[in-house]
């Protein structure tokens, strides 16, 4: 269905672009959020990609692949916004990491909407990268292979992150957890 507004915009049509916008939008903001960590900065890098991938629309081969073409685009501009802000977030590196099968744990007794407000809090606090194939891989259900076509990473980087998300994401976790109990108690 894509192709067919594509090729309009490309005949003229810029209106037809609307549909485009419409479709990728909450899931490219989304994706912005995951990297840039703050919801402004992701609504501009939301923005310019999609100014870039109206601009270059021409240059796409394959009308099929707008979506891998247009996340790679939008990808590449939350990290130049990232390495334009120095804001990567790192975590201590001399912390033991947890095994992941201790993931359920933190989150026994929770309501569904106290997980979600946790786990949207704890992907802001790990690394972009990280947080981008948590957000794609689980939240978005994208595939390894969707991972790699939307990063250009490999296969085998991508099952890397993917495990040290998780660890981080379960440490940040239970810091918060913890924090919160400690509050609680207070």
């Amino acid at each position: 269905m894509d192709q067919v507004y594509i090729q309009n915009v490309l005949n003229g049509s810029t209106e037809d672009f609307r549909f485009l916008i419409r479709k990728y939008k909450d899931l490219a903001f989304s994706v912005a959020v995951s990297v840039v960590k703050n919801e402004f900065e992701a609504e501009e890098v939301v923005q310019e990609a999609f100014i870039k991938a109206f601009k270059n629309l021409a240059s796409l081969k394959d009308k099929t692949f707008f979506k891998t073409w247009f996340y790679r685009i939008l990808i590449n501009e939350a990290f130049k916004s990232l390495e334009k802000k120095k804001r990567e977030i790192v975590l201590p590196t001399n912390q033991n990491l947890p095994e992941v099968e201790d993931f359920e744990e933190p989150f026994r007794g929770l309501t569904v909407g106290e997980q979600k407000f946790i786990v949207a809090e704890s992907l802001r606090k790990i690394p972009a990268k990280e947080s981008l194939a948590l957000q794609l891989f689980y939240l978005d259900g994208c595939s390894i292979e969707e991972i790699i076509n939307f990063t250009g990473w490999s296969e085998s980087n991508v099952k890397v992150i993917l495990h040290r998300a998780r660890k981080h994401l379960l440490v940040v976790v239970k810091t918060m957890m913890e924090n919160e109990l400690t509050i609680i108690e207070s």
